[in-house]
C-alpha cells in the first residue's frame, strides 16, 4: 500500500528516471528534425500541387474587368486635364540622332494646352470670388478657338455660359466645337488691338455691360463691373446686381452679388494664371517625365504663357536648359527677341493678307506685347522664324512617317526644334529636346490641312517637291537628310 505524503519520484523504480544516454539522445534530436522535414517538404508539394491546379482553373474563367482604385478616378472632365504623356519623335529622333520630345497636349480633353489656361483662370477667379457656379454666370473671352472651346467645355462642367468672340478668318472646324459645346459665339473681322471692334477688345465691352444687352455700345464702365488684380488690369467681372459698392470691403459678402449671374472677362494675354498654370504643371511635369535630361525648349507663342510659364521653370531647375521661341511669318515675336523690335515696316500691321499674323499657321503669333509674354522674355535664349511651306512640309512628313496628325502650330513648333538641332550642331549627340503639341490636325481640316485652301495661298503641299519657296524655305526633308546620312539613318524615309 502506497504510503500517503510520499514524492511521485519515489514510488517509481529508480531505473525509470535515469537520463537517456548522450547517443541516444542525439538519435532522439536527428529523428525531430527529420520528421520536421519530412512534414514540410509534404506541405510544401500539396500546395504546389494546389496551387498549378488552381492555375488551370482560373485560366478556364472569362476574363474579369480591371479593378479600378478610388485614387484612379478622376472627378469629371478637369478631372483629366494635365499630366499628358511625353511621347518620342521617332523619324525626326532618328534622323538627327537627339531625342525629340513632344508633350502632347493634344490628349487634353478639351483637345489642346489650352485647357491648362481655362482651367487655371477660372479657379483663380472663384477662389477670388469674382466666380460663383450656377449662378447663371457667363464668361468672356476672345480667341482663334482653342482657348475658346477649352473654356466653353470647363464652363460647362462647372456650371457656367460661355461667350466667345474670334475673327471670321479663323478654321470652321473651331467654330463648330464652340457651337457643339454651347457657347455663343461671335465672329467680327480681323482688326488690330488698337481698334475697339478687335475681338479681345470686344470680349472685354460685352463683358462689362453683362446683363445690359441693350448698351453694348455703350462706353466702358457705363455697367457695374470690378477690375481684377492684375498687371494689366484689363480682366473684369461685371454684375446684374443693382446697388454693389465695389468700393467697400464687404462686397464680396454682399448677398444680391453673390446670388446674381456675372459676366467675367478672361482676358488669356495678360491674365497671370495663364503664366503660373504652367509654371507650376506642364514644366514639372517635362522635368518628371526627362528625369531632368533637358537640353532645350521649344515653344511657339500666342499669349506667351506656355513658353514663360514652362520656360522659367525649367531654368530654375536648370538654367542650362536653353528656350526657344517658334514663330511663324507675319508675327513680330522672332524681331523682338532676335533684335529687340517688334516688328519691321515691311511687316507693320495693314501691309499684310491679314490683320493680326501673316499666315495659315493659327494659335500662335502676335505682333504686341502681352504681360505673359513680357515674363518670357528675360529667359529666351533664341528664336526661330517658321514660313507657311515649312509648316505645311513638316505636318505631312510627320503624318507619313509617325502616324501624326497634328496641328498648323505643333508643326512650327518641330520644324523649330529641328532648325535649333542644326544650329547648335547637336545631330548625333543624343541631345534631348522637348516641345509642345499643341492640338491635333481635326481642328484644321477647312485651312492647314486643305490642299485646295493651300493652293489658294500660293503655299505648296507636293512634297516631292525639292525646289525651295521664294523664302528660300528649307524642307525638313533638305534639313535632316544629310544628319540621317552621318547618324546612320534609313535613307529610305526621306
Amino acid at each position: 500500500m502506497v504510503q500517503p505524503g510520499l514524492p511521485f519520484a519515489d514510488l517509481l523504480p529508480s531505473s525509470w528516471i535515469q537520463w537517456p544516454s548522450r547517443t541516444a539522445a542525439k538519435h532522439i534530436f536527428f529523428g525531430f528534425l527529420l520528421g520536421i522535414s519530412l512534414s514540410l517538404t509534404t506541405s510544401s508539394l500539396a500546395m504546389l500541387h494546389q496551387s498549378r491546379k488552381k492555375e488551370k482553373e482560373t485560366k478556364k474563367l472569362p476574363l474579369r474587368p480591371i479593378e479600378l482604385r478610388s485614387h484612379e478616378i478622376v472627378n469629371g472632365v478637369t478631372g483629366l486635364i494635365g499630366n499628358t504623356p511625353l511621347m518620342r519623335i521617332n523619324s525626326l529622333s532618328d534622323a538627327l540622332g537627339v531625342e525629340i520630345l513632344g508633350k502632347a497636349e493634344f490628349l487634353n480633353p478639351g483637345g489642346s494646352v489650352k485647357d491648362r489656361v481655362a482651367l487655371r483662370m477660372i479657379e483663380d477667379a472663384e477662389k477670388l470670388g469674382f466666380l460663383r457656379p450656377h449662378t447663371g454666370s457667363r464668361i468672356f473671352e476672345g480667341t482663334v478657338g482653342s482657348t475658346g472651346i477649352s473654356i466653353a467645355t470647363i464652363a460647362r462642367a462647372r456650371g457656367y455660359e460661355s461667350t466667345i468672340i474670334m475673327p471670321d478668318d479663323v478654321a470652321e472646324e473651331k467654330v463648330k466645337a464652340l457651337l457643339a459645346l454651347g457657347a455663343e459665339v461671335e465672329r467680327v473681322r480681323p482688326a488690330s488691338i488698337v481698334d475697339k471692334k478687335q475681338f479681345v477688345n470686344l470680349a472685354k465691352q460685352r463683358a462689362s455691360h453683362f446683363g445690359d444687352t441693350d448698351k453694348f455700345d455703350a462706353p466702358w464702365g457705363a455697367h457695374s463691373y470690378r477690375g481684377l488684380e492684375s498687371p494689366s488690369h484689363t480682366m473684369l467681372v461685371s454684375t446684374a446686381a443693382n446697388h454693389v459698392d465695389f468700393e467697400s470691403n464687404s462686397w464680396e459678402t454682399d448677398e444680391e452679388f453673390l446670388s446674381k449671374p456675372r459676366g467675367f472677362f478672361a482676358d488669356q494675354f495678360e491674365n497671370r494664371s495663364n503664366f503660373d498654370t504652367h509654371f507650376s504643371g506642364t514644366g514639372p511635369e517635362i522635368w518628371r517625365q526627362t528625369n531632368g535630361e533637358i537640353d532645350a525648349f521649344v515653344s511657339g507663342a500666342g499669349t506667351g504663357g506656355t513658353l514663360a510659364g514652362t520656360g522659367r521653370y525649367l531654368k530654375t531647375v536648370n538654367e542650362d536648359v536653353l528656350v526657344a521661341v517658334s514663330d511663324p511669318e507675319g508675327s513680330g515675336l522672332f524681331n523682338k527677341v532676335k533684335y529687340g523690335v517688334m516688328f519691321d515696316r515691311r511687316e507693320a500691321e495693314g501691309t499684310k493678307r491679314r490683320h493680326q499674323v501673316d499666315t495659315v499657321v493659327e494659335g500662335i503669333g502676335i505682333n504686341r506685347l502681352t504681360h505673359n509674354f513680357e515674363l518670357a522674355l528675360p529667359i529666351v535664349d533664341d528664336a526661330f522664324r517658321i514660313t507657311d511651306p515649312e509648316a505645311v512640309a513638316m505636318s505631312r512628313f510627320l503624318v507619313k512617317h509617325d502616324g501624326l496628325f497634328l496641328g498648323s502650330s505643333s508643326a512650327c513648333n518641330l520644324m523649330a526644334c529641328v532648325k535649333l538641332v542644326k544650329k547648335m550642331g547637336w545631330e548625333g549627340t543624343g541631345k534631348h529636346v522637348v516641345t509642345i503639341l499643341c492640338d491635333s490636325g481635326t481642328r484644321h481640316y477647312s485651312k492647314f490641312w486643305s490642299d485646295d485652301y493651300l493652293r489658294k495661298a500660293e503655299i505648296p503641299v507636293d512634297l516631292s517637291a525639292r525646289r525651295r519657296s521664294t523664302e528660300k524655305t528649307k524642307w525638313p526633308h533638305r534639313l535632316i537628310s544629310s544628319s540621317r546620312r552621318r547618324t546612320g539613318g534609313d535613307k529610305g524615309m526621306i
